[in-house]
């Protein structure tokens, strides 16, 4: 059994202490952060506690904390003999101070409230030392099928690539909502087209995937489009994005 330690009350780590505790040859010990009234959701969990200088012992640190306060975290962990890891896609292993430091990075976007399936979660994993890296990959099989040895520079950019499929997309989402909703649109008869494009992806390459005026070339109906709006930002958007695809297929247009 595999004990382990959560530094932080979030929504990641809410999430890691639900899936962890329903999970097989693990336990959660205790919970650390200095927010007591975000405390109290873990406390049917674990132990828990606000004061860093209380910090059990434990196979496994887990630091799921804002990644600005990573580093002054880990300062608490220096002397521990358990494996210290952070939970950042965009924080460097080596930010770490301890020789036995690693990375245990679920790729996936948390929001508090919302179940996830962990099965399905890719987990990243970077360790300073192998015996580390094999006892994260136990910890992480316990909770998803999607295991990987993801080093910094490439998680790095994993986590740049989830900017454009995530956080971009879903702007563009609410810049879909805003232009319905200005013309009395029900928002849910896009859901349907947004479910299908995520689909279509699983069994195809988003360049193959790629439809829409700017792909065939249609700059009737694009001019058409930039003729509705009338938000310069949203002008932008919708002129940079056209550009940007017909670039890509211009040889087949």
């Amino acid at each position: 059994m595999l004990s382990i330690i959560i530094l932080g009350t979030g929504t990641v780590a809410k999430h890691l202490a639900g899936a962890l505790d329903k999970a097989e040859g693990v336990q959660l010990t205790q919970v650390v952060g200095r927010n007591q009234n975000q405390l109290q959701w873990f406390s049917n969990l674990a132990s828990t506690s606000t004061n860093f200088l209380e910090i059990e012992e434990a196979d496994v640190y887990l630091i799921a904390v804002k990644d600005d306060a990573i580093v002054d975290v880990s300062k608490y962990l220096v002397e521990k003999k358990g494996i210290v890891a952070h939970v950042s896609g965009a924080t460097p292993m080596d930010y770490l101070p301890m020789e036995n430091r690693a990375v245990f990075y679920p790729m996936q976007s948390f929001t508090e409230g919302r179940p996830l399936n962990f099965k399905t979660i890719p987990f990243c994993i970077e360790a300073n030392w192998e015996a580390s890296a094999k006892t994260l990959k136990i910890v992480a099989s316990r909770l998803s099928d999607n295991v990987y040895d993801i080093d910094s520079q490439q998680r790095k950019k994993l986590h740049l690539a989830a900017m454009y499929v995530n956080n971009f997309s879903n702007y563009l989402y609410g810049v879909g909502e805003k232009l319905c909703l200005e013309d009395g649109i029900p928002f849910d008869l896009l859901k349907p087209l947004i479910l299908e494009t995520a689909q279509k992806i699983q069994v195809m390459s988003p360049k193959e995937a790629q439809t829409g005026p700017a792909r065939r070339g249609d700059e009737k109906t694009m001019q058409a489009h930039l003729n509705l709006l009338h938000d310069e930002k949203q002008i932008e958007i919708y002129t940079l994005f056209s550009e940007a695809i017909k670039k890509v297929y211009e040889e087949k247009l």
